[in-house]
């Protein structure tokens, strides 16, 4: 048994997101010493690593719920788990799309700016212009 700190050093998870985590359910309550101070185990320390990984790949805190249910019930099927993970998968691809869309339109208003107007006055830069234009 160990307390909140090394778990904390250990999956190099904040204190504050760790109780976050406990209050919302995705960690269960562990056991308080006679001082009241958490005790947690490699169970906990496991299931926090499998939330931390779920959240680094983008799922939501419910989704993150729902695949930490499955991982616990036999009766379920993997393909719940992969129906999660397309899901995902769309949305990460929605937003590197988004992100290209952002970095296509920089890299324009940088191109503009560096062969119009790079030692002109700020007021008349075409980096000014192309963020008022609607």
């Amino acid at each position: 048994m160990f307390g909140i700190g090394t778990l904390s050093r250990e999956t190099e998870c904040h204190i504050e997101t760790i109780r976050y985590y406990e209050k919302l359910g995705l960690l269960p309550q562990p056991p308080r010493s006679g001082g009241g101070h958490r005790l947690y185990n490699t169970s906990h320390t496991k299931r926090l690593v499998f939330i931390l990984k779920a959240r680094s790949l983008g799922f939501s805190l419910e989704k993150t719920g729902e695949l930490l249910s499955l991982s616990q019930n036999a009766e379920r099927s993997c393909s719940e788990a992969l129906a999660l993970v397309k899901t995902n998968l769309i949305a990460v691809d929605e937003k590197i799309a988004e992100l290209q869309r952002m970095k296509d339109s920089l890299q324009l208003m940088s191109n503009n700016c560096q062969s119009c107007c790079p030692s002109g006055k700020a007021p008349d830069c075409t980096i000014v212009d192309a963020l008022t234009e609607s």
